[in-house]
């Protein structure tokens, strides 16, 4: 993993991409941690995190999180989920942050060096390659270790370093024996107020409710 020391930062993170790559790997961000040890690494001048919520519902899973990230140094995009019934009469659920994420990137680009996305998601190569024409450093964050990687190849390959995270868990895993605020452990469910994050679909990005 290469940083140089005074290059300009920014983290750009799925959420709900994060938080099942770190569960199939077994373990839990510990997101204070996460944003200590990209501090170390350069002059990190934001830190982004992305998910969508759902609005209808009194209480969701996911506030305590993203009301604790918003007081410790992250900045918040979120959007409500919209829900359809399909052809086939199945209930839906879409949240996806893929174009906020990628618009936001390619504005705060000039003002960056080096770009660190967290996803595994394809979709994302064609907007590593914008930001790398316009003369920036892109890693990108995800993982090898399972079966299928939850990285796509093209965007691996896209990436001027990959960054396995299951070679960050010492670093910003969260660490068993010490307590931690519940919110900042709390599930980013991105789709519906359960303990479980939704399932997207690859094609379209929507999740289907279980």
């Amino acid at each position: 993993m290469h940083f140089y020391q005074n290059e300009r930062v920014a983290l750009f993170i799925d959420g709900a991409n994060l938080y099942a790559t770190a569960k199939t790997l077994g373990f839990d961000i510990d997101y204070k941690r996460l944003l200590t040890f990209f501090r170390q690494k350069g002059n990190l001048v934001r830190a982004l995190y992305y998910t969508a919520i759902a609005e209808d519902q009194e209480y969701s899973s996911i506030r305590p999180l993203i009301d604790w990230l918003d007081y410790n140094g992250y900045s918040m995009v979120t959007k409500p989920t919209k829900e359809f019934t399909d052809s086939l009469g199945r209930r839906k659920v879409k949240g996806n942050m893929d174009i906020e994420l990628a618009v936001d990137a390619m504005k705060l680009g000039p003002s960056l060096d080096h770009i660190v996305i967290f996803t595994g998601d394809g979709d994302f190569r064609a907007l590593v390659a914008a930001l790398q024409e316009s003369g920036k450093r892109v890693s990108v964050v995800s993982t090898l270790q399972t079966q299928p990687p939850m990285v796509a190849d093209e965007l691996r390959r896209q990436a001027d370093q990959f960054i396995d995270l299951a070679d960050l868990e010492q670093m910003i895993g969260r660490d068993q024996g010490r307590p931690q605020s519940r919110a900042a452990n709390a599930r980013p469910s991105p789709a519906r107020n359960v303990a479980e994050p939704a399932r997207f679909d690859d094609e379209d990005d929507v999740a289907e409710e279980v």
